[in-house]
């Protein structure tokens, strides 16, 4: 048994993926949860009480993000590790999160065993991502990636960049609001923001990129 356990935060705003989580650690001799956040607020308020060497977070948070969480935690606590836990496709974050300063990125549905293998790898200070993501990284940070280097996508801020992404699984206003926890009208501002970036003119033109640029980020 290892003499030093892995103390582990779980951000996620359903309780019952925190539970699961919970529970898949608890049988572990070597990690152990010293606490749960449903939101970033309270994740950063955990952090500065509980001081976990590592804090797995989804992406998909209320109010604020996941990846502006991942940026705040290492402006405050950079000691802290931050493995994300996503049921988002990690073509699509898995660049980001690891810019934003996180650790590793695992998808929920690969099961528990590839996420305790993600969790041990993160605590000895590796990066984690699927083998198929970790080429696709190695080609960006190279600079040796295929065609869409200059997209301007990548100027997207990333709360953009969420709702842009959102856009392109066909989700409309009402349901960005409600998912993203913030009013209609902020939606509409970051909407059209993305528009503006992206040099696009109308809302359908918008809606045929992104649906077009999540479906080619996920053949590839």
């Amino acid at each position: 048994m290892s003499a030093v356990q892995t103390k582990i935060l779980v951000v996620d705003d359903h309780p019952m993926l925190r539970e699961g989580l919970a529970q898949l650690i608890a049988g572990q001799p070597d990690m152990r949860v010293c606490g749960e956040a449903g939101n970033a607020s309270e994740a950063l308020e955990k952090i500065r009480v509980l001081k976990p060497s590592l804090v797995l977070v989804d992406i998909s948070l209320p109010g604020r993000s996941g990846l502006e969480l991942i940026k705040d935690i290492q402006a405050l606590e950079a000691g802290v590790s931050v493995l994300v836990i996503s049921m988002h496709d990690e073509s699509l974050y898995a660049e980001r999160v690891l810019r934003a300063g996180g650790r590793g990125y695992v998808m929920k549905h690969e099961g528990g065993k590839k996420i305790l293998e993600a969790i041990r790898q993160v605590s000895d200070g590796k990066i984690f991502v699927s083998e198929k993501m970790s080429a696709k990284i190695l080609e960006v940070f190279s600079g040796h990636r295929p065609g869409s280097s200059a997209s301007p996508v990548e100027n997207l801020t990333d709360r953009e960049f969420e709702v842009f992404q959102m856009i392109g699984q066909g989700k409309d206003t009402k349901q960005l609001a409600r998912e993203l926890h913030v009013s209609p009208k902020t939606i509409e501002v970051h909407r059209a923001n993305i528009k503006l970036k992206l040099q696009v003119k109308s809302i359908a033109e918008l809606i045929r990129y992104a649906v077009r640029w999540v479906e080619s980020e996920q053949r590839h």
